[in-house]
């Protein structure tokens, strides 16, 4: 009797451990087939301003790399053509004037991303997806304070950010934040900056093998531009120095781009990593003078301007096995498309009780024409000039 038991309880534990090990496996198979997702959105910069857009003298040579790995955009567009409405329709899917943050929001502004509001890291974190942001929120007035949401209530695990632009400027900043903890004087480049923060965060994390969703947002070429010395070295011919510093500025972000990539290629994420990489709006200022030298490739309008100009932007996606290296798409996207395209990837359902505007990116992937239920919409805005 009492061995016929223990010969039961024998089987049920060699049931139970089999059960464990298949539960496990499917597990792992799982967290295998999410991708990682990196959203690296510059400040900005103007569709004609890297080599890979047509640049004669910027020196970019990570992003051209980058763009023969995977695609490149010719009609990528930034939901608005200042800052704050095209990060919010990024994370929300949403154009700005239906989520709300339709403005530019200077310090100590009412506007802000409301919590209403569904974004693509909560709706990750509740998958099992890490999330990081790091660089500029701008996403409201109130930074670092209980008055208005800050990261951490739209679904970041981990951030490190501005409210606005690195001050003084680019270089050793005072004014970030990690985790609603100043961090104090910082030295270096704005831009090496954050993406070294997102290494240290990805090597750093309990258990490497779950997905994670980092978005990566540089002051640069933001005013106010301060390059450091190696990135204005390639420049040293022209005799302009405000236009050593812009262009140099565009490489330093090119760098730190570079820095991320190597990276995550070390950390064996690489394969399974889509990477989308664009910009928050067209060039600041005219263009001739001061620092703010930006290329627009020739099209009309700079930043503020609902004209091609100050809202069409660089976009490059790699997603190795997914999109073909050295291709190209003419089809035009815009940033809200980004949330769609990584619930459709992820399979996660789209929001049925708000308007999503953005489409999904997947079949211009495979060749095929994107699907757009709402129509590629602007209007004009607010924002001061400078």
């Amino acid at each position: 009797m009492f061995g016929n038991q223990r010969s039961l309880w024998s089987r049920r534990i060699l049931l139970l451990a089999i059960a464990m090990v298949f539960a496990a496996r499917a597990e792992g198979a799982d967290a295998e087939s999410k991708p990682n997702f990196i959203v690296f959105l510059t400040d900005d910069q103007g569709w004609g301003d890297l080599g890979c857009y047509g640049h004669p003298r910027i020196q970019s040579p990570n992003l051209d790399r980058f763009a023969k790995e995977g695609m490149r955009l010719t009609q990528c567009y930034s939901a608005c053509s200042v800052c704050s409405p095209s990060r919010s329709a990024i994370l929300t899917g949403r154009t700005p004037y239906r989520n709300g943050v339709w403005r530019w929001i200077p310090e100590r502004h009412e506007t802000h991303l409301r919590t209403s509001e569904i974004t693509i890291p909560s709706l990750l974190k509740e998958r099992g997806y890490d999330t990081c942001h790091v660089g500029k929120w701008h996403l409201n007035g109130y930074f670092n304070s209980d008055q208005q949401p800050q990261p951490d209530d739209h679904g970041y695990d981990h951030w490190f950010a501005t409210q606005n632009n690195a001050a003084p400027n680019h270089l050793n900043p005072v004014n970030f934040v990690r985790n609603r903890e100043p961090a104090g004087k910082l030295e270096g480049p704005s831009a090496v900056l954050v993406v070294e923060e997102a290494i240290h965060w990805l090597e750093r994390r309990s258990d490497k093998s779950r997905p994670f969703f980092l978005t990566v947002w540089t002051h640069e070429p933001h005013l106010p531009i301060e390059t450091a010395e190696q990135f204005m070295e390639p420049y040293q011919d022209l005799p302009d120095p405000d236009l050593r510093q812009h262009h140099g500025n565009v490489t330093q972000m090119d760098y730190a781009f570079g820095k991320l990539m190597a990276a995550i290629e070390t950390m064996k994420y690489h394969e399974n990593t889509v990477v989308f990489y664009t910009a928050d709006n067209g060039p600041e200022g005219d263009g001739t003078k001061g620092r703010t030298r930006g290329s627009t490739g020739g099209l009309r309008g700079r930043k503020r301007h609902s004209h091609e100009g100050g809202i069409r932007v660089p976009g490059i996606v790699r997603w190795p096995g997914h999109v073909q290296p050295g291709s190209e798409s003419s089809q035009p996207v815009i940033g809200s498309d980004i949330f769609t395209t990584i619930c459709d990837i992820v399979d996660i359902p789209l929001p049925t009780d708000r308007t999503i505007d953005g489409a999904s990116m997947l079949p211009m992937f495979k060749g095929q024409a994107i699907e757009r239920n709402q129509p590629l919409y602007w209007r004009n805005h607010l924002a001061p000039e400078k």
